[in-house]
């Protein structure tokens, strides 16, 4: 029996419904559920998903026909810690608000599970970003979906930020911060912060300074090919890096190594959903009156 995972991180009482509604859809189509220990320790879903059994995050989850992330983009962020390198394929169930990766809403569960259980649907292979450090950082989990970004921490003062392109000194930014996005994430952090939106199969990462002191600086969009070393100038500044919605602490200068990592991210795309429907959709373009 092939087996499916679920993963969420927050449940409201007003979405438990539709938890309730695709445990059924997946016993309808006689897949085996595991899971996850956050989910199954949630108040609000306990009751529902005690009696099944639950995945060990730590193992390769390969041998998953997928995993459903229920929640929003956080949700799908997270639960691609749980997948790693194994690629298995994410379905994203939009239980929260806005939604760039978990685009299926409430209301198309029914269908849009149904189509994905009978092979109507594709994958997108996302790129994503992998860190090097001289240090052990992020649990041996170095790789982010949307961005990675370096920041100031505790204090009002910029940081100075050198970056080398392929080994090439390219720029030093004075800011509060630096980031590098992936094209899934530019609809992300990079975008609040003056950043282009790109089309997923682009093949490039955007360098994207935050806050910039210097206004001729602007974000700079590089190959996906391309390897990027960044570092902390300053002596004796701490400051915060991040992987997607996960950051840590650092105190000493360090060489900071950014390239494409050698997996992927396969979210599930179902029949009748396209970035430009979600670009559309989630950026309310098209309310101009004119159209």
């Amino acid at each position: 029996m092939s087996k499916v995972a679920i993963h969420g991180r927050r449940i409201d009482s007003d979405a438990v419904s539709y938890v309730s509604e695709i445990i059924q859809i997946i016993q309808q189509y006689g897949r085996e559920i595991y899971v996850s220990a956050a989910l199954a320790e949630l108040p609000t879903v306990f009751e529902l998903l005690k009696d099944f059994p639950q995945y060990d995050q730590e193992q390769d989850l390969g041998e998953f026909e997928a995993i459903f992330s229920l929640g929003g983009d956080g949700t799908l962020l997270d639960t691609l810690t749980h997948v790693g390198s194994s690629e298995v394929p994410i379905l994203g169930v939009n239980l929260g608000r806005l939604g760039f990766l978990a685009v299926i809403s409430r209301e198309n569960i029914k269908e849009a599970l149904s189509a994905f259980f009978n092979g109507q649907y594709s994958v997108d292979k996302r790129t994503l970003l992998e860190l090097e450090t001289s240090a052990p950082l992020f649990e041996g989990k170095t790789y982010a979906l949307n961005e990675f970004a370096i920041l100031r921490k505790d204090t009002s003062s910029m940081i100075v930020v050198e970056t080398f392109l392929d080994g090439e000194f390219l720029n030093t930014y004075w800011a509060d911060g630096l980031m590098i996005a992936t094209p899934t994430g530019s609809t992300g952090y990079s975008l609040s912060c003056g950043g282009p939106i790109i089309m997923p199969d682009t093949g490039t990462f955007i360098i994207t300074p935050i806050s910039p002191h210097n206004l001729n600086v602007r974000p700079l969009i590089i190959s996906e090919n391309s390897e990027l070393t960044v570092r902390v100038t300053l002596p004796n500044q701490s400051y915060q890096i991040s992987l997607d919605s996960r950051s840590e602490a650092v105190e000493e200068q360090m060489n900071l190594l950014l390239r494409k990592a050698p997996f992927y991210a396969n979210l599930v795309k179902v029949k009748g959903v396209s970035f430009p429907d979600t670009l559309r959709t989630k950026l309310s373009w098209g309310l101009d009156k004119r159209n």
